[in-house]
């Protein structure tokens, strides 16, 4: 496994989208309790990353972590695949 540097987040998420060249849509699923009600609530936010190998595929569970900005909207590296559907 890759050494982590200080101050770079790491999240896993399920790859959503692979059109273009070396950049995936990520999507990250957090599930969180209501403030008031208690309920587990799904909340999702997507990244869009930089896949240097083209390694990942649509459906794979990814590890991305941040990065300096490689254009206006990619600011996350793929790291690994974890897993394949």
């Amino acid at each position: 496994m890759a050494k982590q540097k200080r101050g770079r987040r790491q999240v896993e998420g399920r790859v959503l989208k692979a059109n273009n060249i070396k950049t995936r849509i990520v999507a990250i699923e957090q599930r969180i309790p209501h403030p008031l009600y208690g309920r587990i609530i799904r909340r999702t936010a997507k990244f869009v990353a930089h896949d240097e190998r083209e390694e990942s595929q649509v459906g794979d569970l990814v590890r991305i972590e941040e990065c300096r900005p490689m254009s206006k909207t990619k600011r996350w590296r793929l790291v690994d695949v974890l897993e394949r559907p």
